[in-house]
């Protein structure tokens, strides 16, 4: 007869097998989502640094008891139920969500408290691969806007050039930029969100540490979204319109992307330094 942790990952594997199974069409438009959204074309790297955080837990679930639960079956249930309302309604955030909610129940239900106490970050970590609502996305995207327009404006008139700023307009001497939705800095803060979760982990097992270094990616990106915009008014005020599109324009995204990153790196050795 096989022991029962060999039941409880045969039990697990089945459970898995059979929500890969139900969830495929959902994770077939996630993935298609991930290569087509370059707001969440980091999903792809999600999966396997959740694994991996599992994988670093192995010696301490090997310890834990099996204490089955019967409340993770009520919370399988209560995840396909929100699965089933997502399908019908077209809501793919909520069919998304409900895959974390299944695997939650199936540890709960198959293992116990212990050891979903123990997987409790692997799992939250699996929410950052779900694009946000976009309800909720425009929500967040135009305030954006508007905080990088003002942010620019100001650093631009602090240059001394001529500007004035209309909503997310910023309207110069020789043309107009507009501070679109792409611009307004939502897709660097969700991807710095991530890499400040990760840096914030592998840095320090302290929880302050790792929460400072996260919260701290939040006004980098912001400033550095808005030094971009005053930038890319800067090179449109001496070089014309032209110098604020294509290549350029592009180019400036990924030089402000690699500076916030800069920062972020630089934040977590600053903190990580006052600790010691």
């Amino acid at each position: 007869m096989p022991s029962p942790p060999r039941r409880a990952l045969g039990a697990l594997a089945a459970c898995l097998g059979a929500g890969l199974w139900l969830y495929a069409h959902v994770l077939w438009k996630l993935g298609h989502d991930w290569a087509t959204d370059g707001n969440y074309s980091h999903g792809f790297l999600i999966i396997p640094l959740a694994a991996y955080f599992v994988w670093e837990r192995r010696a301490r679930l090997a310890g834990l008891p099996i204490r089955p639960s019967t409340v993770g079956l009520a919370l399988i249930a209560l995840s396909l139920m929100v699965m089933i309302a997502g399908t019908l309604g077209a809501e793919l955030f909520l069919a998304r969500v409900s895959m974390v909610g299944v695997l939650a129940g199936a540890v709960l239900f198959v293992a116990g408290w212990p050891h979903l106490r123990a997987l409790a970050f692997p799992l939250a970590f699996l929410l950052l691969m779900i694009p946000i609502p976009a309800i909720i996305f425009n929500r967040a995207a135009f305030p954006l806007q508007l905080l990088a327009s003002e942010f620019g404006t100001q650093l631009l008139s602090a240059a001394g050039i001529p500007v004035l700023r209309e909503g997310n307009v910023i309207v110069l001497a020789r043309t107009s930029l507009e501070v679109a939705e792409a611009c307004s800095g939502i897709r660097s803060l969700i991807s710095l969100l991530t890499l400040g979760i990760v840096l914030g982990y592998f840095s320090d097992r302290r929880s302050w540490v790792r929460t400072t270094v996260t919260l701290a990616t939040v006004p980098i990106a912001i400033v550095t979204n808005g030094l971009r915009v005053a930038g890319t008014g800067v090179a449109a005020h001496f070089y014309g319109p032209q110098a604020a599109e294509g290549f350029l324009h592009a180019f400036s995204g990924w030089l402000m992307f690699a500076v916030a990153i800069a920062m972020v790196y630089g934040v977590q050795r600053t903190v990580v330094a006052v600790r010691a």
